[in-house]
């Protein structure tokens, strides 16, 4: 399939490893041109040299108010339009509703919530019809997950922003979707495994709940991301997408 995505122009945040690189490389893999951002601008630039010519990496934090602006302007003066964005952020440190503190919180909420609006309203702003404004959530969206408290707290309330923004937006043409990974092979699954003490018991306890019996390849998030940012995805909007081998067990 043709996802008719040459020459469209994205952003990609938090893309310097992880669920991040993996879209941006499925995306310039299928002839998109990307701007992939990281808060270190060597592992930015270094990232999108991986990529080759159709990628620019640019230092950026996604709780900086002027990141959005700034990065839709790199996007039109490096490849000349910009046609949607996937908010992807680190995940937020992990630990307990008692465990956590104010400042965890308050990071998190700058990052993971406020600046991911933030990112989206800018881009509203500045798209036109068939643009796409995408996230990247988490299964905590439907389910709280043990030990990531603050994850729990705000993913859902991000997911209720993408929901309402896709109603909004809806009728001048532009698209709002949600990808909601589970485990995925990444070196942040990786470290919270690890908290457990026995991060291979920890794997297979994990893997014995998942349907297809397995953690899912950065790729395989990387694929589903791109399809869904693409032309191909045109009639799918307000969509929370599990990407999770099966892991949740409800519709």
């Amino acid at each position: 399939m043709d996802l008719g995505l040459k020459d469209r122009v994205y952003i990609v945040t938090g893309a310097t490893r992880g669920l991040g690189l993996a879209s941006a490389r499925e995306l310039t893999a299928d002839g998109a041109k990307v701007v992939l951002t990281g808060r270190d601008a060597k592992r930015a630039a270094d990232a999108a040299a991986e990529l080759g010519p159709d990628a620019v990496g640019v230092a950026a934090d996604n709780s900086d108010p002027a990141a959005a602006a700034r990065l839709i302007a790199t996007a039109r003066e490096r490849f000349g339009r910009f046609d949607g964005i996937l908010i992807s952020v680190g995940g937020p440190a992990p630990g307990t509703a008692a465990g956590n503190t104010d400042e965890q919180w308050t990071a998190a909420f700058e990052s993971v919530f406020l600046g991911a609006v933030r990112l989206a309203r800018e881009a509203a702003a500045e798209l036109g019809e068939g643009g796409v404004i995408g996230f990247v959530l988490s299964g905590s969206v439907h389910e709280p997950i043990p030990g990531l408290t603050i994850s729990n707290g705000l993913r859902p309330g991000l997911a209720g922003f993408a929901k309402s923004l896709s109603a909004e937006l809806g009728p001048r043409g532009i698209r709002v979707v949600g990808l909601l990974p589970a485990r995925i092979d990444t070196d942040r699954v990786r470290e919270l495994d690890a908290l457990s003490g026995d991060a291979a018991a920890t794997r297979a306890g994990h893997e014995s709940r998942i349907p297809l019996r397995r953690y899912g390849a950065p790729e395989e998030f990387g694929r589903t991301a791109a399809f869904l940012l693409s032309p191909a995805a045109s009639y799918l909007t307000g969509v929370m997408l599990p990407v999770d081998g099966g892991f949740r067990h409800g519709f």
